[in-house]
């Protein structure tokens, strides 16, 4: 090969060596794209683009939200996965149904090994609503009805194999009855259906609230560990009888193969994120509590979420089956 073919060949590869970490140091000089796999309106949509925004600021970036809901929200997350650059310019909420749905049947992903964790932000509060004009008045009167009416109490729900439809299963076990899911991408959708009574009752995160504050909407119960400071007379799960805490928590994460600089940038940025009053204010308001994970501990997280999901999914018979 020529002498100056050489040298050119040489400052190409110096180039392409030194772009790499002149790539993660300057980062990011364009806006991201963060994937919200849920419907625009409810409470995952408002308080992702109250902390997007905050993140935004930190970066010196615009954090654009992109809704592609589907797959109880493995939608956007699976995207992401089969085709977005790692480069820190694609990233997506990532829902516990990530980890969940690959356990029930075939999927395109693998939560372990397809998803550069960077940050655990929060959780929901859950709770279950029926309209105001129902004749369920508690949980006490669903139960009683479901027992008189087997199958015929139907409940919407943002998806199969969401925190919403598995917890149901397992309540509806505990209380010997049989409920119908109806799933749907997402809780303007769910809101929607029981608001106009096409379904008997709701199981979604706290995007029923304006309607719960309205009087169009009754709350029969939540999930959480405590009671809602915003509604202080309903009562968790644990105290009408079911042992059962579910929060279904999420953090975000990029494509396999990110730069560990740039995910630490997204993680610095995000974590002053959640540390933000306006943010604070955003998650109180849907009764989401900051729940902080760094990355490293992120990822033991999704280790030990992942083998306390199996169990759920293998007690209620809902395993994908294997040959």
């Amino acid at each position: 090969m020529p002498q100056h073919k050489i040298a050119m060949t040489a400052l190409a590869l110096a180039a392409t060596l030194i772009a790499g970490p002149a790539a993660a140091q300057d980062y990011p000089t364009k806006p991201i794209t963060l994937i919200v796999p849920w419907p625009s309106g409810g409470s995952t949509d408002i308080s992702m683009r109250a902390i997007a925004d905050a993140a935004s600021k930190q970066l010196g970036q615009p954090i654009v939200i992109d809704n592609k809901a589907g797959g109880g929200g493995t939608v956007g997350p699976a995207t992401m996965a089969a085709s977005a650059k790692p480069d820190g310019y694609t990233i997506s909420q990532i829902p516990i149904t990530v980890f969940r749905l690959p356990l029930m049947q075939q999927v395109p992903w693998n939560a372990a090994t397809d998803f550069s964790y960077i940050v655990h932000l929060t959780g929901y509060t859950f709770g279950v609503t029926t309209s105001a004009e129902s004749q369920f008045k508690t949980w006490k009167d669903v139960v009683d009805f479901a027992k008189a009416n087997p199958g015929k109490v139907t409940y919407a729900s943002p998806g199969a194999g969401t925190s919403l439809h598995i917890g149901m299963e397992q309540i509806a076990g505990l209380a010997g009855i049989k409920l119908t899911q109806v799933p749907f991408k997402g809780g303007a959708e769910t809101n929607a259906a029981v608001l106009g009574q096409h379904t008997m009752l709701q199981a979604d995160s706290t995007g029923w609230r304006p309607l719960v504050d309205a009087g169009k909407l009754r709350l029969l119960m939540v999930w959480t560990d405590k009671r809602s400071p915003n509604f202080p007379d309903v009562p968790t799960l644990k105290e009408i009888g079911y042992p059962m805490v579910y929060d279904s928590p999420f953090g975000i994460a990029g494509p396999k193969g990110m730069d560990p600089k740039i995910v630490a940038k997204l993680h610095d940025a995000f974590k002053k994120a959640v540390e933000d009053p306006a943010v604070i204010a955003t998650l109180a308001k849907y009764d989401m509590v900051p729940n902080y994970k760094n990355t490293e501990d992120y990822k033991k997280f999704v280790v030990e979420l992942t083998e306390s999901e199996r169990k759920v999914i293998e007690s209620l018979g809902m395993a994908k089956k294997t040959n």
